[in-house]
């Protein structure tokens, strides 16, 4: 069994990936979060700093793109082989408003002539393997079956599937009858990625034959998790302190400014205050915090006064 970071906007960059595989690791890929090629072929900068190679030597990387045109794909495909990269992920399951309404992410899965014309493309030109990562549909799980028939007309290097449509977003139960679907049908290696926060949940969504599971937010909240799957021990609060301190720092000296720190670290913290008992009484002053001074007093506080609790209440927010 195979297990991944999932790519997550905002939060799992390079330097996020780096400070977690150094402090728990067991991770056996990490997936960049997308990169949005278009017309002008050329990549952000931001988007450079994130796959640069420098940024990522020596840790197991898949970068992904986001984009329903196929020259756009090949493109920035091309220039990520010759970076040295092995795999390329193309994200269907992004169920983002702002994504899906230029009908990408989830928003390609409603057309699915239009989807099959992309993946010819691609498929017969790309200059390495690909892999998709997708949700069930748009609208409801029964529109999985078609789009399965179509996904296994490719010789895709990996299935990830979020079993949800584009309109559960993150709520509910996953479409546990799709996913074995996809295991007993695909003729390639699938993934399951979706309601993944404790090594019981890992059990309870195990099938037969299953290649990987793939954790999201249930490894920002805990990035232990990946640890404890592997049937080693549970993070203790010194580590998930050390893991703060170095990530505090690296992006302190990544960012000019305070603002991007804060921005960045209290959204992190918007999944770790969920490991302590009692952190609600901080929300409030930590999402104020206007300066680092601020933030570090509040985020201070709570690793010395509170205790880290043995099952989270999944998946609230802090």
């Amino acid at each position: 069994m195979k297990f991944y970071f999932a790519p997550l906007e905002g939060l799992s960059d390079s330097i996020f990936r780096r400070a977690h595989a150094e402090h728990f690791g067991g991770v056996d890929k990490y997936f960049i979060p997308f990169l949005t090629p278009n017309q002008n072929h050329c990549f952000s900068g931001r988007e450079k700093r994130d796959i640069s190679p420098v940024q990522n030597a020596g840790l197991p990387v898949v970068p992904q793109l986001l984009t329903n045109c196929a020259a756009h794909f090949l493109w920035a495909a091309a220039e990520l082989h010759t970076m040295g990269y092995q795999e390329i992920n193309l994200n269907l399951g992004c169920p983002s408003a702002t994504v899906t309404a230029k009908k990408k992410g989830a928003g390609q899965l409603d057309d699915l002539f239009a989807l099959s014309a992309f993946l010819d493309d691609i498929f017969r030109s790309a200059p390495m393997p690909v892999s998709i990562k997708t949700r069930l549909g748009v609208h409801d799980p029964a529109e999985f079956s078609e789009l399965l028939s179509i996904f296994c007309q490719y010789p895709i290097a990996e299935l990830i599937i979020h079993p949800r449509v584009r309109d559960e977003f993150y709520q509910g139960q996953p479409h546990l009858d799709a996913f074995a679907e996809a295991v007993l049908q695909c003729p390639f290696p699938v993934c399951y990625n979706g309601n993944i926060f404790t090594p019981d949940d890992a059990k309870r969504f195990i099938f037969p034959d299953i290649h990987a599971i793939m954790l999201g937010r249930g490894a920002l909240v805990n990035p232990g998790l990946f640890r404890e799957l592997r049937g080693q021990p549970r993070l203790s609060k010194e580590e998930l302190q050390a893991f703060h301190e170095r990530l505090y720092a690296d992006y302190r000296a990544a960012f000019s400014g305070e603002r991007p720190v804060l921005c960045r670290m209290k959204e992190l913290w918007s999944y770790l205050g969920q490991l302590f008992l009692g952190a609600e009484r901080f929300q409030k002053s930590l999402r104020k915090a206007n300066s680092l001074a601020a933030y570090e007093h509040t985020v201070s506080t709570i690793f010395q006064s509170l205790p880290i609790v043995q099952t989270p209440d999944y998946p609230t927010a802090f």
